[in-house]
């Protein structure tokens, strides 16, 4: 420096100074000026706040940063970004860019990655890119939404109003613990009730039990007569039963026609008067006989008397 003069020194230190605020500027907006970064371009209907040195995202990872932004004022509707990212990311074919926003505000742009088929997109290539609203958007898109429930909502406050203000209510309320504290005697006595019954069920249990095990025994000995009656002969009881009908048939006909001595007896007039007029004589003889004894039989200790 001792070869400069004042002035020139004064220059170089000017000159050393603005290169050291250039390139401080852009290392704290994220630009390197000796990277080797790709160059790509992002279209845009809207880059809704994106600015120079905002992030370039993928899967979280930060890739590169926006390195500058073209509007075009003769022709509305494209706006193209011009976007460093790095040469090891290798962007494949069908990749698009979201623009994002978090609630500070801060604005970035989040590479889609496409599907790695073997096809990439090269330096200087355009890419398609759009907004993504996130959460803000969400909460915008349901501002319409809260609008039209308000009137609603403020019929329902009134509606609320006018039942709180209504005397009934805190007869109401006092109605309501009156039956909270019957409904919790009701429950005490509902426990006890069920307590006495779990005590009871087991003998109930037993009792149907041994009713089960009765009807068993009866089903079963239900089966033996069943069992017995498939093994007696019906058949031959039955044709038993019809030749004894048949023979009282028989003897039944053979006394109506007068066949036989029963029925010679049964139809005989002259042997019925017969033996009528015989138990007539009997009948007069054994009258005879306990009025004059004497006339049929003699009985004496000293010997027979002359009449």
């Amino acid at each position: 420096m001792k070869g400069f003069t004042k002035e020139i020194r004064i220059a170089l230190v000017a000159i050393i100074g603005l290169a050291i605020l250039f390139f401080g500027l852009n290392f704290l907006k994220g630009v390197s000026l000796f990277s080797s970064d790709h160059t790509y371009y992002i279209k845009f209907d809207n880059i809704s706040g994106l600015s120079s040195s905002s992030p370039i995202m993928a899967d979280g990872y930060k890739v590169g940063v926006v390195k500058s932004i073209n509007f075009d004022f003769n022709k509305r509707g494209e706006i193209v970004a011009v976007v460093g990212i790095n040469q090891k990311l290798r962007v494949p074919v069908g990749t698009t860019a979201e623009i994002s926003s978090d609630l500070l505000g801060n604005v970035q742009v989040n590479l889609v990655l496409g599907d790695d088929t073997g096809e990439f997109v090269q330096p200087m290539d355009t890419l398609n890119g759009g907004v993504n609203a996130g959460a803000l958007g969400k909460v915008k898109e349901m501002i319409p939404l809260v609008e039209k429930m308000l009137p609603k909502v403020d019929s329902i406050l009134a509606s609320v109003n006018y039942i709180l203000q209504d005397p009934a209510l805190p007869n109401t309320l006092h109605h309501a613990e009156q039956v909270t504290y019957d409904l919790t005697n009701t429950t005490k006595e509902i426990n006890t009730l069920m307590a006495g019954l779990n005590k009871e069920v087991p003998g109930l249990i037993g009792k149907a039990d041994g009713v089960l095990d009765q009807a068993s025994q009866a089903m079963g000995n239900t089966v033996t007569v069943t069992d017995n009656l498939s093994k007696l002969d019906l058949e031959s009881s039955l044709n038993e039963l019809s030749q004894t009908l048949n023979n009282l048939k028989t003897f039944t006909n053979e006394l109506n026609e007068g066949n036989g001595s029963l029925g010679l007896l049964m139809r005989d007039r002259a042997f019925y008067d017969n033996l009528n007029n015989t138990m007539a004589h009997a009948d007069s003889l054994l009258i005879n006989f306990k009025k004059h004894p004497k006339r049929y039989v003699h009985f004496s200790l000293f010997g027979k008397k002359d009449k």
